[in-house]
């Protein structure tokens, strides 16, 4: 076959269907297309007054009118906006996908700023036959002789165009809705669906019924000279004097058609700078755009011109973590036109817990407006915003660290959230990350890096829990059997609580101990300290139950310590055997603390091992085969119970003993098992009886 270059053709008959049906995802976007459109003829007006070409008159006030009619089942959007010649109608309507809004800019490129321009496609109008049979257009040219142009079209690829009857300048484009659409006609839904789609697009929108019979009352001195009056209220005669039966000063009162509703804000929050914002004025636009009346934790406010053009408020909500979702919701706008909530591409997945709004007139939006192209320079909106939440959350830790503890605790599930799902974020915000220790002051994790532990032995003030001084026990330092010093630890450790009551046993030793630990109660902080450990190296977090450390013990010599593991592995066999626990250590040590018997340790590794798995029990795994992997059951050689099964390891009442202490450490580790459970209820009934033989 021979070579052949040509151009390929388009069956208008085949294609228009798929405009009206398959172009917009929600058929209630019709009035967001229409209206935008209306809004673009009013910029291209002002623009043309602007570069000199046009005189606007002097009272003029630009605006968008959408009447409704049930009855005669239309809908009718007016604007004021340059309007159109015949041969503009027969450019811009009768092509498809001929851009208005794409040729204004190319032709006035040098001119002005094609910002502020709503429509690129040239498909918007399009969508009123999503809702139609039949649309009608009628319209006006600002142009000097212009001929009024009326044009019609039943949804099909034929239309006609004919001389019109429009009086003023701009265009009326009037809907005939179809049965299935009917619910477009009603002045509430239509009410809805402009605020939810407009509410903020740059030019008044007013929103009424047809030739409306209804009323309402206003002061006489409210009267608009587009009022239509209906009759004057004459007070009552028993209201014109006071309780003296003094002539009253009444305001006087008209009854006037209802007039159409504004229903948006030319103006909204975001586009004004910030320094001219008051702090009510970011309530008051919180509640009005997000309905919700608690007072938000703080907000950022966004504005920002190069590389690319974004403005927009986030603010931080105050969130009941257990009775609430998290899910927030974030505004995408484009040159204030609403387009979606929470899109992922544009807002990391970690801040869609925030409530705001961004209004981006550089988005690479589809045909529709209502997604995404796939495009890096979206990336890079993104990360500018996450930059700007990190950068807004270290300053408040340097400046107004105290208002920044007071958030902490709301705000802890964002940033945590961010910095697992963000490396960038992750390392702006590492070195302002709060954790609440023991005493419930938040510190940095530098902070917390620096706390040392001190050794109550070297403590001259030292006390043990009934508030008795502590005596160390002195070893003789010439002894070859004393213990040596231990090097000092490479990795720092930060301990950690995740139940403050199921571990209060620990927490009580490490405050005896003059130790510290923080809070780390929430499912995400398990993964969020693992990933800092990944982030930060030579520093471990572990539970604090996980170890008992040096200073918790006496200084012991080696002669009196291999004695105690003598008696540990002797009676580590019994326990075992006891408790069916093969994999149980069983360690004696002297506590200082004399109070407590037994202290059940898991070591980090192997608890957070037990931790992921878990996950797959439920599926059927069988969890038996970790058994108790890294459990030290460690006795208190210092406790009076401990020291009697060292004395009788053969003893009647050894075994029980051994038991008891076991289900006693457990307790403080987590709730027994219902069998567990029952068994330690009947030997402690058994052991008080031993009380009254």
């Amino acid at each position: 076959m021979a070579n052949k270059h040509g151009n390929l053709s388009i069956d208008s008959d085949n294609i228009f269907p798929v405009i009206k049906k398959w172009l917009y995802s929600d058929h209630d976007i019709f009035y967001r297309e229409l209206v935008s459109n209306g809004c673009d003829a009013i910029t291209k007006l002002k623009k043309l007054d602007m570069m000199g070409e046009y005189e606007l008159p002097a009272d003029y006030k630009p605006m968008i009118k959408v009447e409704v009619s049930p009855e005669n089942k239309t809908i009718t959007i007016t604007d004021n906006g340059l309007g159109m010649t015949a041969d503009e109608v027969e450019e811009y309507i009768n092509q498809i996908a001929f851009s208005g809004a794409t040729d204004f800019i190319s032709k006035y490129k040098d001119k002005t700023n094609e910002d502020q321009i709503i429509g690129h496609f040239g498909l918007g109008f399009y969508s009123a036959f999503m809702v139609a049979d039949t649309v009608d257009i009628d319209t006006l040219s600002y142009q000097t002789g212009a001929t009024p142009v009326h044009w019609e079209c039943d949804g099909g690829t034929e239309f006609d165009m004919t001389d019109g009857d429009m009086q003023e300048v701009g265009t009326k484009i009037t809907l005939h809705i179809n049965e299935d659409c009917l619910k477009f006609c009603n002045e509430y839904e239509a009410k809805e669906v402009i605020k939810k789609y407009c509410a903020f697009m740059p030019y008044e929108i007013y929103v009424g019924k047809y030739q409306t019979t209804d009323t309402e009352v206003v002061k006489e001195e409210e009267v608009l000279p587009t009022d239509e009056v209906v009759e004057k209220i004459e007070p009552k005669e028993e209201d014109k004097k006071d309780a003296d039966g003094n002539p009253k000063e009444l305001e006087q009162k008209v009854r006037i058609k209802k007039r159409p509703e504004l229903v948006n804000d030319t103006h909204p929050l975001w586009t004004k700078n910030a320094k001219d914002c008051t702090r009510e004025d970011y309530l008051e636009f919180y509640r009005k755009v997000f309905h919700d009346y608690k007072e938000p934790l703080f907000w950022i406010h966004l504005n920002m011109d190069y590389p690319f053009n974004l403005k927009g408020i986030l603010y931080f909500p105050k969130i009941n973590m257990e009775y609430e979702s998290i899910e927030g919701k974030i505004k995408l706008y484009n040159n204030q036109v609403f387009i979606a909530d929470n899109i992922k591409e544009v807002i990391p997945e970690y801040l869609m817990l925030l409530k705001g709004v961004i209004d981006c007139p550089d988005l690479p939006l589809n045909v529709s407006r209502s997604a995404l192209q796939n495009d890096g320079f979206v990336t890079k909106i993104s990360e500018f915003i996450s930059k700007k939440i990190a950068d807004k959350l270290s300053g408040m830790c340097k400046t107004d660290k105290e208002e920044y503890e007071k958030c902490w605790d709301d705000i802890a599930p964002f940033i945590k959230f961010g910095c697992l799902k963000d490396d960038k974020f992750c390392e702006k915000m590492t070195d302002y990350i709060l954790f609440k220790n023991l005493d419930g002051n938040y510190m940095t994790l530098p902070e917390c890096l620096e706390v040392k532990p001190i050794d109550p032995d070297n403590d001259e003030n030292a006390v043990d829990e009934n508030g008795e001084k502590v005596e160390a026990e002195v070893v003789d330092e010439n002894d070859d059997d004393a213990s040596e010093e231990t090097e000092e630890a490479k990795e720092k450790v930060i301990y950690y609580v995740t139940d403050e009551k199921q571990q209060s046993q620990y927490i009580n030793m490490f405050k005896q101990a003059k130790m510290d630990a923080v809070y780390l109660t929430e499912r995400i902080d398990q993964p969020f300290v693992q990933q800092l450990e990944s982030k930060n190296e030579g520093i471990k977090f572990s539970r604090i139950d996980a170890d008992l450390t040096d200073v918790f013990k006496t200084k012991t010599s080696k002669k009196a310590q291999e004695e105690y593991d003598a008696k540990a592995e002797s009676i580590s066999k019994k326990m075992k055997k006891a408790l069916k626990k093969d994999k149980l250590t069983v360690k004696i040590e002297k506590l200082k603390n004399k109070k407590v018997s037994s202290v059940l340790t898991v070591s980090e590794d192997a608890r957070r091992m037990q931790d992921m798995m878990q996950m797959y029990a439920a599926s059927g795994m069988d969890m038996g085969m970790f058994g108790n992997e890294g459990e030290t059951l460690v006795l208190n050689a210092n406790h009076p119970l401990v020291a009697y099964i060292m004395e009788h390891e053969d003893g009647d009442h050894t075994q029980m003993i051994c038991e008891q202490l076991y289900d006693l450490a457990q307790l403080q580790n987590a709730p027994l098992s219902p069998e567990a459970m029952t068994k330690f209820i009947a030997r402690s009934n058994e052991i008080m009886m031993l009380l009254t033989k």
